[in-house]
């Protein structure tokens, strides 16, 4: 069974947008559940994210990739506008590492010929 796309195809070959809509969507019609099942799966899996980030911890999914938080020192920044300095203090901001597996599928995909308005395999995508 071939599965529809999770989003409608980009115009002119540019890159499409998945939401979470449509990922509750296409959930709920893989595992035949309803959409209020697949939206509780999809809220499970990003609250975990989530509270596993602010407690600190690495979150990996093997042949995904990995969340984790990365530490950035205070420094004296400057307003862009007036010129003046600011102090930013330290933070640590959440960060995506693709895995492997991921990568190489993303660089077979973008190896491959993208159709274009006038090719006729864009009228069937």
């Amino acid at each position: 069974m071939r599965l529809p796309p999770l989003a409608p195809p980009a115009p002119f070959g540019g890159a499409r947008l998945v939401n979470k809509s449509q990922l509750i969507d296409k959930l709920a019609l893989v595992t035949h559940q309803t959409s209020k099942v697949a939206e509780g799966s999809v809220n499970i899996f990003f609250n975990s994210i989530k509270q596993a980030l602010a407690a600190g911890d690495k979150v990996e999914i093997r042949g995904f990739g990995s969340f984790l938080l990365k530490g950035y020192n205070a420094y004296t920044g400057r307003n862009p506008k007036t010129g003046e300095k600011v102090f930013v203090p330290k933070k640590e901001l959440p960060f995506f590492r693709a895995g492997k597996d991921l990568r190489e599928r993303v660089n077979t995909a973008a190896k491959a010929p993208k159709p274009t308005p006038r090719d006729p395999e864009f009228e069937r995508r």
